[in-house]
């Protein structure tokens, strides 16, 4: 793979995320903003409103949702059982034995995943990015909250919190829109569209502002940050290109399902971490390193998803 096209690469589809996050960063550290509104906006209005006109506008046949929603759940419960074999067999107490699995099997698929995918393969791509990303989230929301729970949380409580994410119901209005044909009016159409617009960038600053909030480098983790950075950047993509090919999914969906999963450690992690008593240096840890390390690897996969889908 030729030097230039990696260059091109890196410039133009990655380092326009860092340069949007690391805005929100130096603001951060800079005027000290409420994240927390800023993180509800987009989590409850800006992001949702991508999601349902994206959906609604760019055509994907029930097959391919149905393949691009078993390869999330699956390559993300394998790195969860990946990383509790390799917590087991160090003997890790069960808090930090969570930590690890949170830390490794939640990829950023919103912030950054979003960004990236749009950038690289357009609009076809963003629209299945952003179905990995929904249900990724809804991965989040149930097995991630059982792991850092530790069991604590029943079935039925993951269920209920799943109920409260806004992005669930954004799939299904755009999937009832699509099967029934109904013309949304115009008004409504701009209206949506304009807030979608403005999620990935929110998404990207939001990004930066979490980063600034860490404040140490936990070396006393630095052995579990890098298992968990080896799950989530270097083995996930690699088992996730596996189960593009066994699930027959080609193109834009290949390239988005597997760009998607390849992401670094996903920045809800840390307030899974931190609502649950989980290590929270281990896992804001894997977030920061991750991300800073992510275009060591996701400059080279681009490449090649563009060259071989």
């Amino acid at each position: 793979m030729q030097t230039g096209v990696i260059t091109d690469v890196f410039l133009n589809n990655l380092l326009p995320i860092f340069i949007m996050a690391g805005a929100g960063f130096i603001m951060g550290r800079a005027l000290h903003p409420d994240i927390r509104s800023t993180s509800r906006l987009s989590f409850h209005v800006f992001s949702p409103c991508l999601i349902f006109i994206s959906l609604v506008r760019v055509g994907i046949t029930g097959g391919e949702f149905g393949r691009l929603a078993l390869l999330t759940f699956g390559v993300s419960a394998a790195i969860a059982g990946l990383a509790f074999l390799c917590g087991w067999l160090m003997n890790l107490p069960r808090a930090m034995l969570a930590s690890l699995m949170v830390a490794s099997a939640f990829s950023n698929s919103g912030n950054f995943g979003l960004a990236a995918n749009k950038f690289s393969f357009g609009d076809e791509g963003l629209a299945r990015a952003l179905i990995c990303f929904v249900f990724g989230t809804i991965w989040t929301y149930t097995a991630g909250i059982m792991i850092s729970s530790m069991g604590q949380c029943t079935p039925a409580l993951a269920f209920k919190r799943l109920l409260s994410v806004p992005a669930t119901y954004a799939l299904v209005a755009a999937a009832l829109i699509r099967y029934t044909g109904w013309q949304i009016p115009l008004f409504v159409e701009r209206s949506i569209s304009l807030l979608g617009e403005a999620a990935i960038p929110l998404m990207l600053v939001i990004l930066g502002l979490q980063i600034a909030e860490v404040r140490r480098v936990p070396w006393s983790r630095l052995k579990l940050i890098s298992i968990a950075g080896l799950l989530q950047i270097v083995v996930t993509p690699i088992l996730a290109l596996w189960s593009a090919n066994m699930l027959g999914l080609s193109g834009p969906a290949r390239q988005a399902a597997v760009l998607q999963s390849a992401m670094p450690a996903a920045v809800v992690t840390t307030i899974l971490a931190l609502e649950y008593d989980l290590d929270a240096d281990l896992v804001t840890g894997a977030v920061v390193f991750t991300t800073l390390v992510s275009p060591l690897t996701l400059t080279p996969l681009i490449a090649y998803l563009v060259h071989t889908h």
